[in-house]
């Protein structure tokens, strides 16, 4: 009985060190993109992950325009996909530079070319209610959890991952409209 009692304290000690480690890293993160301090915020980045993300997105919403006047056979499909997928490659490039990423998390502006490519902001979470945070996480895996910046799922979130010693911004799940605004800069193939 008593192995029962310590295995179940452990593992409510251990769920509230991730649960508190993951709030307090958002919190960290949250705060540095109030003060728009950039450096701050790419130290808490992974940027392969942040920019395999939006590449990713962008990619299946290219895909999803070229396949809209009729369906793409298998070839075409990869063909696009490889084609897309160095195009938004270059493209995400120039929105992930450590002021955009800022700009981002600070103002919700993704691109100020593009109107329709916005998201909610980071900064604008309030942390003196504890629990709307909590509301707000999603885990994705063990390792990575996902933070609603909206008051519903298609509004945007982030995801960080956990690596090395904390949490790390890993990724924009950007709105919808803000996917399609930018792979609509693609040029058609």
């Amino acid at each position: 009985m008593r192995w029962l009692v310590g295995t179940v304290l452990v593992l409510l000690v251990s769920f509230v060190i991730y649960v508190g480690s993951a709030v307090w890293s958002v919190k960290g993160l949250v705060e540095a993109a109030q003060s728009g301090n950039g450096p701050a915020i790419i130290a808490r980045t992974d940027l392969p992950r942040l920019k395999r993300s939006l590449v990713d997105q962008i990619v299946r919403a290219y895909l999803e325009r070229q396949g809209a006047k009729r369906p793409l056979s298998l070839m075409e499909r990869v063909l696009a996909n490889t084609y897309g997928a160095s195009i938004a490659d270059a493209l995400v490039g120039k929105i992930l530079t450590e002021e955009n990423i800022t700009k981002i998390l600070r103002d919700g502006v993704v691109t100020e070319e593009l109107p329709d490519a916005h998201m909610p902001a980071l900064a604008g979470l309030d942390f003196s209610n504890t629990f709307g945070i909590l509301r707000r996480l999603s885990p994705v895996k063990i390792v990575e959890f996902e933070i609603a910046l909206g008051n519903d799922a298609s509004s945007g979130a982030i995801s960080l991952h956990f690596e090395g010693n904390g949490w790390k911004l890993s990724g924009f799940n950007l709105p919808a409209n803000a996917v399609r605004a930018l792979a609509e800069t693609l040029p058609i193939k």
